[in-house]
Parts: C-alpha cells; sequence; structure tokens
C-alpha cells in the first residue's frame, strides 16, 4: 500500500491488520462449491475479526457518525489483493446500508445498523432494473402509498446479493411523472409479502448477484428513507461515498497483478536470461508501477476531502474511479501479457484477476458516465 499524505499512523495500523485478516484466514478458507455460503462465511469472518465495523458508522445519542472512508479503502485494497469475493461482501454491508444512514429513522438505523456490523443481516443496494441501468431517472418500479403501507411493483436487475440479503434497499417512483425527482427509498426485508428472488446471474467471475421482483409489495410507511421524492439525492451521496473505495478495489487487483508479474519475470527465462533483464518487460512494469501509485494517490485524495468536510466530492470521486479502474484494467491486461501463454490459462492468478477487473468498470457508474460527471463538474457555472 502507498503511504501517502491523506493517510494516518492509524490507517497503516489497520492496513497491517486487514493483511493479517488476509494471511491468517482468507489464505485458508477453502471456497467450496456453493458460492452463497461462502459468501455468507466471508461475511461471518469479516464481522469476528472486525472489519465489518468500518462498514458503518458509530451510532449516538446525537445520530450516527460520518463514515470512515479512507479505511474503507484501505480495507477493500487488501481484501481485494487475495479475494475479490471477500471484498465485495465487505463493501455491500457498507453499500446497501448507507442510506440508512443518511436518511433513516433513528428506529430503522437502531433496527438494523448493528445486525449489519456484526453480520447477522446481510445487506443490497437495488436501484438497477432492465430499462435503468445508468439513466437513473428511467426507473419503472413504483411505490404507491396505501394508508400505513406502500406497495411496491416493479423489477430489479444485476443487483449483487441477490438472493443472499436480509434486506434490500430499493429505489421506487412515488411520482412516476417527475423523472429522477420522483424516485424515492425504501428498506425491503427479505420477507416482505409480494417481494421475490427470480433467479440467479452467472458473471464472469464468482459475484453473488441476479434479479428481484416486487408484485404488490407491501411494506411499512416507517420503511421510507427521508421523505417522497430524496431517493435520487440519497442515492447519489451513496454513490460519492462510494467510488472511492471501488476505485481502492481496482487498486488492489492492480497490486496484486503487479507483484504476480515482478515475481515471474524474475523466474521466467528466455533466450538464456530472465526475461525481468529485458528493457520491454522493464518499461512494461515501471508503466504498471506508476499507474498504481497514481490510482492510489486520486482514490485516498477523495476519500481524505470526503472525510475532512470540504463539501460535495463528486469530482474528485468519479476521477478516482475512473482513473484507478481503467488503470487496473490496463495493468492487469500488462501482467497476463508479461506471462504469456500462462497468463490466460484457467486457474492461473493474472487469469483470474482478468475476469475479476472487468465489472468494476461498469459498477457504481460506467466509466463513461464518470467523464459525464468529471465533465459536468468542471463546466457548472
Amino acid at each position: 500500500m502507498l503511504d501517502t499524505p491523506f493517510l494516518e499512523d492509524r490507517h497503516l495500523q489497520l492496513a497491517e491488520r486487514v493483511d493479517r485478516f488476509v494471511s491468517e484466514r482468507l489464505r485458508k478458507e477453502e471456497p467450496g462449491e456453493n458460492e452463497d455460503e461462502h459468501a455468507r462465511a466471508l461475511v461471518g469472518s469479516l464481522a469476528e475479526n472486525g472489519l465489518l465495523d468500518y462498514t458503518v458508522p458509530d451510532l449516538t445519542d446525537e445520530g450516527a457518525s460520518a463514515l470512515d472512508v479512507r479505511s474503507m479503502c484501505i480495507i477493500r485494497e487488501h481484501l481485494a489483493y487475495e479475494s475479490s469475493l471477500a471484498d465485495l461482501m465487505c463493501t455491500m454491508q457498507g453499500l446497501g446500508s448507507f442510506p440508512l444512514t443518511l436518511a433513516g429513522s433513528e428506529d430503522i438505523k437502531r433496527r438494523f445498523l448493528p445486525l449489519v456490523r456484526d453480520g447477522k443481516a446481510i445487506a443490497a443496494f437495488a436501484i438497477t432494473e432492465p430499462e435503468a441501468g445508468s439513466d437513473v431517472a428511467a426507473v419503472r418500479t413504483t411505490a404507491r402509498r396505501d394508508g400505513d403501507a406502500y406497495v411496491l411493483d416493479g423489477q430489479k436487475t444485476f443487483i449483487s446479493n441477490a438472493g443472499l440479503a436480509d434486506f434490500y434497499t430499493v429505489f421506487a417512483k412515488t411520482d412516476p411523472e417527475t423523472g429522477s425527482r420522483g424516485l424515492s427509498a425504501f428498506v425491503v426485508e427479505r420477507d416482505a409479502p409480494g417481494f421475490s428472488f427470480e433467479e440467479k446471474i452467472e458473471l464472469i467471475a464468482p459475484h453473488p448477484i441476479g434479479r428481484i421482483a416486487f408484485d404488490g409489495c407491501r411494506v411499512s410507511a416507517a420503511n421510507l428513507l427521508g421523505e417522497e421524492g430524496q431517493g435520487f439525492k440519497i442515492a447519489m451521496a451513496t454513490l460519492d461515498t462510494f467510488r472511492p473505495t471501488v476505485g481502492a478495489a481496482a487498486a488492489g487487483l492492480a497490486w496484486r497483478a503487479l507483484d504476480e508479474a515482478i515475481d515471474y519475470a524474475k523466474r521466467r527465462v528466455q533466450f538464456g536470461r530472465p526475461i525481468a533483464e529485458f528493457q520491454a518487460t522493464q518499461m512494461k512494469l515501471a508503466e504498471m508501477a506508476t499507474e498504481l501509485d497514481a490510482a492510489r494517490l486520486l482514490v485516498y485524495r477523495a476519500a481524505w476531502m470526503k472525510e475532512i468536510g470540504t463539501g460535495r466530492v463528486t469530482l474528485e470521486s468519479a476521477m478516482a474511479k475512473l482513473f484507478a479502474t481503467e488503470a487496473a484494467q490496463r495493468i492487469i491486461d500488462a501482467a497476463v501479457q508479461i506471462h504469456g501463454g500462462m497468463g490466460v490459462v484457467r486457474g492461473s492468478v493474472v487469469e483470474r484477476l482478468y475476469r475479476e477487473v472487468r465489472a468494476l468498470r461498469i459498477y457504481e457508474g460506467t466509466s463513461e458516465i464518470q467523464k459525464l460527471v468529471i465533465a459536468g463538474q468542471l463546466l457548472k457555472d
């Protein structure tokens, strides 16, 4: 991990702690055949080792404190170095529950957040639909007030932890005629009448993800987060907070790829000497290392700015997410190239990384959307 001016001693100590967890627990765990069971076991291990403490702010009589974004970045970078699934399960506890921290009632916070921290409830964030990905205003799921409840109808897809989560933060239209301004957010528990898990979606890398549906799904009016029409604001504030952590996960994958490439280049002999002695290999490694450090600096700058309270960090978060994920793709591709034929052998580390990194350029806002966000911020009056 890069020791930057944006980190304090406590962050470096946390990095050592996560490294111990990785070496003592993650590397010794056998994944097994059932991905969902493995994912649940990882949540338990993360909670047991206190790492889920960082996914939920502390609750006091005055309310919830701010999320420790820099610590989340450190945890994600070090988990991703070893296991993308462990990284995913950790961050989804934060992403799925953070809207509750932002806008939930005190009762909602005290009901759900301690369960998230203790690994006793798995969280999910449900906004994407078959016809609404980058275009959040196109959400078609509706929420109609009916007495002391809301009735939800619609479908969500590409939802991480679908079928696994104990509750979902769901975004639905309470006013379908007003685009994103009509979007509201709700907590929907897995046993809510009218809620169903439809199917699992198989991806190119391990990831519990799928489709969920709402057919006259009734949830208490108390499960509304904030007020009607605040859903878009809640969603964007959540993504602003977590986008730097996506960049941190990308840095973790790229860091592992660089280490694997250096080790292989030293061992692989061609034309009578290690390929590390060839300038072509050295230049590639130099570019990989430079891009990795640049990505980390952008990531931890955005996280630092979010924590010190400089206001919205939409620009910095988008830059961090964009650059880090795109750089990680390039770094891992270069690692595969250095490995040659071994780089595309199923089961090799760099082959796994190549599959795992691809989704990071899509979820929580595609690279193209990040560019539009950045340009929009630059062109503000």
